[in-house]
């Protein structure tokens, strides 16, 4: 265990990572060793016991580890929160926490370049962007640092990177994580914890160990059994005139139809009206409740922070209490309706972004456009926000590659609590092995 986490801290990239905690993640180490020989039956029965793991410099929070959430604002604040029961659960999992990773200032973009740095590149391409917010936590899953790693998800926050780098990523149902009075509530519910991995498997794992109400793990009513039957798929791949996306990921998700019709379920082709009116009322939502969550920032504070984060944080105070019941009005009708959208179908199988990843710097903060903002990352993953807006899961997963070696990711939506169909038909997709890592995982233990 020791030996793990120290490979995980040798193989250490700075872009992924902004804050490197060796002493942390050896102590880690060693109190799982000293438990190993304690307590076997204790520790045999934690599902990632032993295994290196990086926090996101956004949620928890974890203890010892100040989370500066990307901005200069929150540098220099002390260390010593205690443990989220989040936090706590991913501990009791059995992984070794070494350091925080990458994120975009306050999450708020579909890239991980803060101005304060570092800049979180694709270990698949250097050139591009990893996503965001979870940029740090892909890059450090894709590039072998470690095989698992804790993102967070607000509009697509853990879905887009783990596209980006060819990941498994799982927005979880609305509750079935433990959240607030700390992280989730911040965001009015639209935020998700989870993690980003290599495999459905590390997934599924990590899902049953973190899930339940915070008064505690395991059964909840918020997440059910998966169905063992004939399935109603419903099949988007137009994502409409202003947002659409590319022939060869288009085709990915043609090519997961097909596969989960072989496997005995129903195809069903959908077309983008049926999404608009609510991927639209998604975004518009999304835009309103960070701009007023980013208002608890001192004036302080704003003078320190980036341009565009600025901005969002002078829109939310120029919003009227009025507007901001409208936008949670907004975001009640988005999950009506997409509840309605169940009636006819059991799974939505969707692209997840609209193209390869982005060229870095294409999600400039050195502006005060919003609305632009708002729609630069509407473009690039046009259907991402509508999980977070209506409480339902998704998860993403690579389904092939392109010519430059990208994955093609995919997308599937359940309605609530359906977070253990979407993993049992995402390791039918991934049983079909069309997507292999390029980079092995450093000191990787069993």
């Amino acid at each position: 265990m020791a030996a793990a986490v120290a490979a995980a801290i040798a193989h250490a990239d700075t872009g992924a990572i902004c804050r490197l905690d060796a002493d942390s993640g050896m102590e880690a180490a060693s109190a799982a060793e000293r438990e190993r020989l304690a307590d076997p039956a204790r520790f045999a029965g934690r599902p990632f016991r032993g295994v290196p793991t990086l926090a996101k410099d956004l949620g928890g929070p974890f203890a010892g580890f100040a989370v500066h959430a990307g901005s200069r604002a929150l540098a220099g604040r002390a260390d010593g929160s205690a443990d989220s029961e989040f936090a706590k659960r991913f501990r009791d999992a059995g992984l070794c926490l070494f350091g925080l990773t990458t994120s975009p200032e306050f999450g708020l973009s579909l890239t991980s370049e803060p101005l304060r740095g570092p800049i979180c590149h694709n270990p698949l391409d250097p050139t591009r962007t990893a996503g965001g917010s979870s940029g740090g936590a892909a890059a450090a899953v894709a590039s072998g640092i470690v095989s698992i790693a804790h993102a967070t998800d607000a509009g697509g926050s853990i879905r887009v990177p783990a596209a980006c780098c060819g990941l498994v990523g799982l927005k979880p149902t609305r509750g079935a994580m433990p959240g607030g009075p700390l992280f989730t509530n911040h965001l009015g519910g639209i935020a998700s914890e989870m993690a980003v991995c290599r495999s459905v498997r590390d997934t599924a794992l990590i899902f049953q160990a973190l899930r339940g109400s915070a008064k505690g793990p395991g059964a909840d009513p918020a997440v059910v059994n998966h169905r063992e039957s004939k399935l109603r798929i419903g099949l988007l791949t137009d994502t409409g005139a202003l947002h659409p996306t590319d022939d060869l990921r288009c085709e990915a998700v043609l090519a997961a139809g097909c596969l989960l019709e072989a496997g005995g379920h129903e195809i069903i082709p959908l077309g983008w009206d049926a999404f608009e009116k609510c991927t639209a009322a998604s975004q518009s939502a999304f835009g309103s409740i960070i701009s007023v969550n980013l208002t608890s920032l001192a004036d302080s504070d704003m003078e320190r922070v980036e341009p565009l984060t600025r901005a969002f944080a002078e829109r939310g105070r120029r919003m009227t209490g009025a507007r901001l019941w409208d936008a949670l009005n907004d975001a009640v009708h988005v999950s009506r309706d997409v509840w309605a959208l169940f009636d006819a179908v059991d799974i939505i199988l969707t692209p997840m972004l609209s193209c390869a990843p982005l060229a870095l710097g294409s999600f400039p903060v050195d502006h005060a456009d919003t609305e632009l903002h708002l729609d630069r990352m509407a473009a690039f993953a046009p259907t991402a926000s509508l999980a977070n807006i209506s409480g339902f899961p998704a998860i993403t997963l690579p389904f092939g590659r392109d010519p430059m070696g990208l994955p093609l990711p995919v997308q599937m939506l359940a309605p609530m609590g359906q977070d253990n169909l979407l993993l049992h038909l995402a390791a039918h997709l991934e049983a079909a092995g069309r997507w292999q890592h390029r980079f092995p995982v450093a000191g990787l233990v069993s």
